[in-house]
């Protein structure tokens, strides 16, 4: 078997020159059969999920992957590096020194798969229309900053913002800012269902319980250069059996999620033919608390917590090293990244944790629930709590239960203040501590989480957000960061890197998942078999 490490250049600000084209020099034909994608992910229509690809709903990794590749935003991040890039927009920057007002051009000839034309109208309504719903759990967060977006005449979008905000480019990129067809859309309501309109290289044609089929969108007027007619996404509900139909050649990759277990038998030499890719990730996991609770809310509680917690086992033992130990919400890699939560509490120890929980005359041993999804974020989640239920337990300190509710359930449950601690993960919106940061602590975040912090929510994130330097915003979020290990209203875990695997007739396998977990379907082509 060939393994590829890909080192993306994640934080490079600019664009290497010979990397500006969005081909791959080995694709293969962008006609012929259609490419057959394995995920573990699965789209469920339900009372709590209405609409699982509206914009305005939408905020999962699994969900923006489809509609990354379906919808246009004014502006993408690029294939490597960080720095936003023209998509639906000939033309963007902020028009004013303070950073709050933001002006746009929208390209002549671009048109949704209905056949509509997209101006500018869609583009404000397509805001508009995220802020009014206010979908709870979805991502209008992102947009809180938003005071008002204007159409003038059919190409020109300005957008006022509240405060000034250097990342607004970045949120730009995202599928809250997906552009959708203001003739088709409600303004008021989610399209429910499976069906979207968009104006991305690819058309959703069909999904049902088992797959999806993505087909070229004959509308598409972008600058993505395309190498495949036809992906298929088809769903398993283990990464072992994403592995075996893989190997029986009856999928062409193998996605989301690959379990650590079968990283080990792909990298095995009897695996002749298929391609391993592993790249540096920004995905991190992480513990939340409703801090309201009568037993989770005690931040003593959360401190001892945060003391007993042994990152190092987790990730040896569930994830057999195919992840890192995490000592803060910014993972590794960011420039803003610190060990706070190392610096505070150091290695595991039951006698600091008691001392703790005595300290604060806390009855022992504390009980509590761990609530985590079974079939969101692979395999591996079970592993992972049963090793920190019996680190907990075995303290003496604790009597933890563990419960695993699947993900239909779960998402609508956490963020409704259901449970007292859950874990869950968070795939970046856009390569920026400000994303580690702020969608966890401003006002209706997306945790749902009553915890409140001023000093982060009223002077941090809106100092750093004037800074366009992004670089000088390294001590204000190390301050925050700071703030998070004391108060533990999350505790982080660990962060993973990205898995590829595909028949070695398969191109562009290194293209197809950027460092945000981003998925480039249109990357991937067909070539001779190596």
């Amino acid at each position: 078997m060939n393994r590829k490490t890909v080192v993306l250049p994640v934080l490079v600000g600019l664009l290497a020159p010979a990397l500006a084209a969005c081909g791959s020099e080995e694709g293969g034909s962008a006609d012929g059969e259609p490419i057959v994608v394995g995920t573990t992910d699965h789209f469920a229509v339900s009372k709590d999920a209405p609409a699982p690809f509206d914009p305005a709903a939408a905020y999962d990794v699994a969900a923006w992957s489809v509609m990354r590749n379906t919808f246009q935003t004014l502006l993408r991040l690029p294939r490597t590096g960080t720095s936003p890039e023209m998509d639906a927009a000939s033309k963007c920057g902020f028009t004013d020194a303070q950073n709050e007002q933001y002006r746009c051009t929208v390209r002549k000839g671009l048109t949704f798969s209905g056949g509509n034309e997209l101006d500018a109208k869609d583009v404000a309504f397509s805001l508009q229309r995220l802020q009014r719903i206010n979908h709870k759990g979805g991502p209008a967060v992102l947009f809180s900053n938003l005071d008002r977006v204007e159409a003038r005449g059919k190409r020109e979008v300005v957008f006022h913002l509240k405060n000034p905000d250097a990342t607004f480019p970045y949120k730009l990129t995202t599928p809250a800012a997906a552009i959708v067809d203001s003739q088709t859309y409600p303004a008021d309501s989610l399209v429910r269902g499976s069906e979207l309109t968009g104006s991305g290289p690819y058309a959703l044609d069909r999904i049902n319980a088992k797959s999806a089929v993505l087909t070229k969108n004959p509308h598409y007027n972008g600058d993505l250069e395309m190498h495949n007619s036809k992906i298929e996404l088809r769903f398993f509900d283990t990464s072992r059996s994403m592995e075996k139909a893989l190997k029986a050649d009856k999928i062409d990759v193998m996605g989301r999620t690959i379990s650590p277990d079968r990283v080990n038998q792909l990298e095995g030499a009897q695996n002749k033919g298929i391609e391993l890719v592993e790249q540096p990730g920004q995905e991190i996991r992480y513990l939340a608390f409703d801090t309201d609770d009568d037993t989770a809310g005690k931040k003593a509680v959360r401190q001892a917590m945060a003391q007993l917690v042994d990152r190092k086992e987790i990730t040896r033992e569930a994830y057999d090293r195919s992840a890192e130990a995490l000592y803060s919400l910014v993972p590794a890699g960011l420039t803003a990244h610190r060990n706070s939560f190392f610096s505070k509490y150091g290695e595991p120890s039951k006698e600091k944790a008691e001392r703790i929980l005595s300290g604060a005359g806390i009855h022992k041993p504390v009980e509590l629930t761990l609530t985590y999804t079974t079939d969101h974020y692979g395999d591996a989640t079970a592993k992972e709590f049963a090793a920190l239920k019996k680190q907990l337990n075995d303290s003496g300190l604790f009597k933890v239960e563990t419960k695993g509710v699947e993900w239909s359930t779960f998402r609508p449950a956490a963020t409704s203040g259901k449970y007292q601690v859950w874990g869950y993960g968070w795939y970046p919106d856009f390569p920026d501590a400000d994303n580690f940061i702020a969608p966890f602590f401003e006002k209706d975040n997306f945790l749902g989480s009553p915890y409140t912090n001023r000093k982060i929510r009223d002077k941090i994130v809106p100092q750093t957000r004037r800074q366009t330097e992004r670089t000088s915003t390294t001590e204000a979020f190390g301050r925050a960061q700071d703030i998070v290990a004391e108060d533990v209203p999350v505790l982080p875990l660990w962060q993973g890197k990205q898995y590829l695997a595909a028949g070695d007739d398969i191109t562009g396998v290194e293209w197809a998942l950027s460092s945000s977990s981003v998925l480039q379907l249109w990357e991937l082509g067909r070539g001779e078999e190596g």
